[in-house]
């Protein structure tokens, strides 16, 4: 990649703004980050959230990645604070669950401004002072959604793919600054919380599918929770995972070193990527979604001359 590196120490002593620290990622991004003497800032929409957070010494703010002045203002104080912003984990998000066809567009608009818009603009909003002090660094939290894609779940790997995109596109709009953008791209990370929101969220709307939600119900509770075993989940990993690896990122751009442009994280994740891009459409389609997920069936073809 070209670009020039960040000065020296560019972000070194910088605050590390995080987002989605309520729990999952988040959380363990703050605390890793934190006990390795980052100064962190833990923020969440509701900040009564991060009171535990906030008792290890941890600053903490309320940020709401659909509230533009919410985002604005968190922005502000850290920089008001520290100059600029060193680092920026953008982790906030979630997983609308459900077939396309029975979503509806307040749904669809609603995961596009949690996952997509609100890590596009808190972007748009550090980088400023990030150049004005000769480099940083932005992590984006994506997933193998954003490789590849599953049924059940098309609008949070839409989201996925679009941050994808994004991060590829602002990387080299900002390499030359000394600004580094980073994806780190999880597989099923077991999170009981995560898991229940997005089995909650299989609810019914039509008969048309509903032995899949019944299905996939089962099927991602299983993974998130460990509750039976299944193979994807026999790969899930923990929320720590993806931390240790965003902590590996932010010293690489706090020392001034260029980070890779992905991680995944998990041997699912290093996989299943390397078979997508290899294998073509059809095949990836029958060696791993259709064996691994569950998939809507529809009736059977008749066969000619069966008129029952």
């Amino acid at each position: 990649m070209t670009g020039r590196s960040p000065a020296p120490g560019a972000g070194a002593g910088l605050p590390v703004l995080i987002t989605g620290c309520s729990s999952g990622i988040g959380r363990a991004c703050a605390l890793r980050l934190h006990r390795a003497g980052h100064a962190v800032y833990a923020t969440a929409r509701r900040p009564e959230t991060l009171d535990e957070l906030a008792a290890l010494g941890i600053r903490t703010l309320a940020l709401d990645v659909t509230d533009e002045e919410s985002m604005a203002t968190a922005v502000a104080k850290v920089e008001a604070a520290h100059g600029a912003v060193g680092a920026l984990v953008n982790s906030a998000g979630y997983a609308m669950s459900g077939c396309i066809e029975e979503a509806s567009m307040a749904e669809v608009r609603e995961q596009f401004e949690t996952n997509v818009y609100g890590l596009v603009r808190l972007s748009q909003l550090v980088l400023p002072a990030m150049r004005a002090h000769g480099g940083g660094t932005i992590v984006n939290i994506s997933s193998i959604f954003g490789r590849y894609a599953v049924p059940g779940s098309g609008f949070y790997n839409a989201t996925k793919h679009a941050v994808e995109a994004f991060s590829d596109s602002l990387r080299n709009e900002v390499a030359d600054f000394g600004v580094r953008v980073v994806l780190v791209e999880p597989g099923p990370v077991r999170t009981t919380r995560f898991g229940a929101t997005y089995v909650a969220n299989l609810r019914p709307v039509s008969r048309t599918y509903e032995t899949f939600r019944r299905e996939s119900a089962e099927y991602f509770e299983a993974i998130y929770t460990g509750s039976r075993r299944t193979l994807a989940g026999t790969f899930a990993i923990q929320s720590d995972d993806v931390a240790r690896r965003v902590a590996k990122v932010v010293a690489k751009g706090a020392r001034g070193s260029r980070p890779r442009a992905r991680y995944p994280v998990g041997l699912l994740a290093h996989s299943t990527i390397a078979l997508r891009r290899l294998a073509p459409d059809a095949l990836f389609d029958h060696l791993f979604v259709r064996r691994l997920f569950p998939v809507p069936r529809g009736p059977r073809p008749r066969k000619q001359g069966d008129h029952r």
